[in-house]
Protein backbone atom coordinates (compact mmCIF):
# COMPACT_ATOMS: atom_id res chain seq x y z
CA UNK A 1 0.00 0.00 0.00
CA UNK A 2 2.80 2.56 0.67
CA UNK A 3 4.06 1.92 -2.74
CA UNK A 4 0.91 3.22 -4.19
CA UNK A 5 0.56 6.18 -1.29
CA UNK A 6 4.46 7.53 -1.56
CA UNK A 7 4.36 7.96 -5.29
CA UNK A 8 5.75 10.85 -7.32
CA UNK A 9 6.48 14.45 -5.77
CA UNK A 10 7.02 13.94 -2.34
CA UNK A 11 8.00 17.12 0.44
CA UNK A 12 8.17 16.03 3.95
CA UNK A 13 8.40 18.32 6.80
CA UNK A 14 9.51 18.02 10.38
CA UNK A 15 8.74 19.46 14.48
CA UNK A 16 10.72 22.25 14.53
CA UNK A 17 10.84 21.42 18.14
CA UNK A 18 11.79 17.24 17.41
CA UNK A 19 13.45 17.04 13.93
CA UNK A 20 10.65 14.03 13.79
CA UNK A 21 8.32 13.83 10.89
CA UNK A 22 5.46 15.47 10.55
CA UNK A 23 3.34 15.94 7.90
CA UNK A 24 3.93 14.05 4.21
CA UNK A 25 2.63 15.49 0.97
CA UNK A 26 2.38 14.47 -2.45
CA UNK A 27 2.46 16.35 -5.36
CA UNK A 28 2.09 19.79 -2.99
CA UNK A 29 -1.24 18.20 -1.37
CA UNK A 30 -1.17 16.79 2.32
CA UNK A 31 -1.88 12.87 2.14
CA UNK A 32 -0.51 12.00 5.94
CA UNK A 33 0.45 13.11 9.20
CA UNK A 34 2.85 11.78 11.76
CA UNK A 35 1.12 10.82 14.88
CA UNK A 36 3.47 11.53 17.57
CA UNK A 37 2.09 9.30 20.39
CA UNK A 38 1.86 6.30 18.63
CA UNK A 39 3.83 6.69 14.96
CA UNK A 40 0.79 5.99 13.04
CA UNK A 41 0.21 7.40 10.24
CA UNK A 42 -3.14 9.79 10.17
CA UNK A 43 -4.50 9.85 6.77
CA UNK A 44 -6.25 13.07 4.95
CA UNK A 45 -9.10 12.31 2.88
CA UNK A 46 -6.74 13.00 -0.31
CA UNK A 47 -4.32 10.44 1.22
CA UNK A 48 -7.62 7.73 1.40
CA UNK A 49 -8.96 8.86 -2.12
CA UNK A 50 -5.85 8.31 -3.52
CA UNK A 51 -5.27 4.42 -2.04
CA UNK A 52 -9.14 3.92 -2.88
CA UNK A 53 -8.02 4.49 -6.12
CA UNK A 54 -5.05 2.40 -6.51
CA UNK A 55 -6.03 -0.63 -4.61
CA UNK A 56 -8.82 -2.75 -5.47
CA UNK A 57 -9.37 -4.12 -2.11
CA UNK A 58 -7.63 -2.09 0.40
CA UNK A 59 -7.62 -2.91 4.02
CA UNK A 60 -9.11 -1.37 7.20
CA UNK A 61 -12.33 -0.11 5.40
CA UNK A 62 -15.93 0.55 7.08
CA UNK A 63 -18.50 0.72 5.04
CA UNK A 64 -21.83 2.88 6.30
CA UNK A 65 -25.79 2.87 5.07
CA UNK A 66 -25.68 5.79 2.83
CA UNK A 67 -28.76 7.39 4.92
CA UNK A 68 -26.37 8.87 7.30
CA UNK A 69 -23.01 9.60 4.13
CA UNK A 70 -24.39 13.39 4.58
CA UNK A 71 -23.60 13.42 7.98
CA UNK A 72 -20.23 11.92 8.21
CA UNK A 73 -19.40 13.87 5.27
CA UNK A 74 -19.64 16.46 7.45
CA UNK A 75 -17.88 15.08 9.75
CA UNK A 76 -20.00 13.46 12.73
CA UNK A 77 -18.68 10.02 14.24
CA UNK A 78 -19.77 6.36 13.09
CA UNK A 79 -22.01 4.52 15.02
CA UNK A 80 -21.97 0.99 15.32
CA UNK A 81 -25.69 0.74 14.01
CA UNK A 82 -24.75 2.23 10.74
CA UNK A 83 -21.97 0.10 9.83
CA UNK A 84 -22.46 -2.51 6.94
CA UNK A 85 -19.48 -4.06 6.62
CA UNK A 86 -15.75 -3.55 8.10
CA UNK A 87 -12.67 -5.28 7.28
CA UNK A 88 -12.54 -8.12 10.16
CA UNK A 89 -8.45 -6.66 10.76
CA UNK A 90 -9.42 -3.43 12.14
CA UNK A 91 -8.93 -3.15 15.84
CA UNK A 92 -9.13 -0.52 17.86
CA UNK A 93 -7.06 2.83 17.25
CA UNK A 94 -6.16 1.69 14.20
CA UNK A 95 -6.75 4.54 11.39
CA UNK A 96 -9.71 3.68 9.02
CA UNK A 97 -11.33 5.08 6.15
CA UNK A 98 -14.96 5.38 5.68
CA UNK A 99 -16.98 4.42 2.64
CA UNK A 100 -20.24 4.25 1.58
CA UNK A 101 -21.87 1.45 -0.69
CA UNK A 102 -21.04 2.56 -3.67
CA UNK A 103 -17.55 3.07 -2.10
CA UNK A 104 -17.49 7.12 -2.06
CA UNK A 105 -15.15 8.25 0.42
CA UNK A 106 -17.18 9.93 3.58
CA UNK A 107 -14.23 10.27 6.12
CA UNK A 108 -11.07 8.69 7.72
CA UNK A 109 -10.75 8.55 11.36
CA UNK A 110 -9.82 6.38 13.80
CA UNK A 111 -11.50 2.71 14.94
CA UNK A 112 -12.49 2.84 18.19
CA UNK A 113 -14.02 -0.90 18.31
CA UNK A 114 -12.76 -3.76 16.28
CA UNK A 115 -14.17 -4.30 12.89
CA UNK A 116 -15.88 -7.89 14.01
CA UNK A 117 -17.63 -5.59 16.97
CA UNK A 118 -18.89 -2.38 14.15
CA UNK A 119 -20.89 -4.98 12.34
CA UNK A 120 -22.66 -6.59 15.55
CA UNK A 121 -23.20 -3.99 18.42
CA UNK A 122 -25.88 -1.74 17.74
CA UNK A 123 -25.11 0.82 20.33
CA UNK A 124 -22.37 3.33 20.25
CA UNK A 125 -19.47 5.04 18.44
CA UNK A 126 -17.57 2.43 15.89
CA UNK A 127 -15.25 4.94 14.23
CA UNK A 128 -13.95 8.91 15.32
CA UNK A 129 -14.00 10.43 12.62
CA UNK A 130 -10.92 12.86 12.50
CA UNK A 131 -11.98 15.10 9.08
CA UNK A 132 -14.82 14.10 6.64
CA UNK A 133 -14.69 14.91 2.66
CA UNK A 134 -17.13 17.69 3.41
CA UNK A 135 -14.59 19.69 5.62
CA UNK A 136 -11.80 19.47 3.32
CA UNK A 137 -9.72 22.34 2.57
CA UNK A 138 -7.29 23.27 -0.10
CA UNK A 139 -4.97 20.70 0.87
Amino acid sequence: MGDKLFKGSLEITTSGKTGKIRLIFRDGRLISTLRARNGFLALTPYGARIILESIANPPRIVVVRGGVAEFIRSGRNVFAKHVVRADSTIRPQDEVIVVDEERTLLAVGRAVLAGFEMTQFKRGIAVKTRRGVGTENTQ
